[in-house]
C-alpha cells in the first residue's frame, strides 16, 4: 500500500520507430531515487524504484520486459512464455533515459527505440515499483491480476500497440 504516493501516470508519444515514455509519480517528495550512474545495462533494477515496459506480440507466448531506473540504468529481457526462458534481450539502440529533478512529479523520460522488434502489433504493459523513504514499496500497473502484484501476468498487458500506432 503506498504511503505518500498518490498515483503514477505515463505519457506515451510514438513515432514510426520509437516510443517516448514519461513516467510521472504524484506525491514524489518521499521517493527513494537511486544515485545517478552511467547509462548501462544492469540487472535487479526492480528491487528499488523502477519503471517498466512489457511488450507481447499478439501471436505466441513470448514477451519482452524492459526496466528503466532513475539512475539511467536499464535492462531488457526476453521470455519464451510466462516467466520461463528468461534471457537478455539484445537491443540495436539502448534506451535513452533522462531523470527529472529530485522532488518533482516527473521522474524519468525514456526514449525507447523499437527497431529491435518486428514491425508487428503488441499488447503492452506499463508498470512501476515505487520505494518511499519510510521503506514502503508500492506496485503500480495499468491493470493488476487478482492476488499479489505480478507484472508478467497477461492481465497487465492492457494496451494495444499496432504497427500503425497505439490503439
Amino acid at each position: 500500500m503506498p504511503g505518500a504516493i498518490s498515483g503514477v501516470t505515463v505519457e506515451i508519444r510514438e513515432t514510426s520507430d520509437d516510443l517516448l515514455l514519461t513516467y510521472i509519480v504524484s506525491g514524489a517528495n518521499n521517493l527513494v531515487l537511486p544515485d545517478w550512474s552511467a547509462t548501462r545495462r544492469s540487472d535487479g533494477l526492480w528491487k528499488a524504484t523502477c519503471f517498466e515496459l512489457f511488450l507481447k506480440p499478439v501471436e505466441g507466448d513470448a514477451y519482452f520486459e524492459l526496466n528503466f531506473s532513475p539512475s539511467t540504468e536499464w535492462a531488457a529481457y526476453q521470455f519464451d512464455r510466462y516467466r520461463e526462458g528468461m534471457r537478455d534481450l539484445p537491443l540495436v539502440i539502448p534506451p535513452q533515459i533522462d531523470r527529472g529533478a529530485d522532488g518533482a512529479e516527473y521522474v524519468i523520460e525514456v526514449d525507447f527505440d523499437l527497431t529491435s522488434f518486428a514491425d508487428d502489433a503488441f499488447s503492452m504493459g506499463l508498470s512501476a515499483v515505487i520505494e518511499e523513504t519510510n521503506g514502503t514499496k508500492s506496485y503500480w500497473a495499468l491493470v493488476h491480476p487478482p492476488g499479489k502484484p505480478d507484472f508478467h501476468h497477461s492481465d497487465c498487458f492492457a494496451l494495444k500497440l499496432a504497427a500503425a500506432g497505439i490503439l
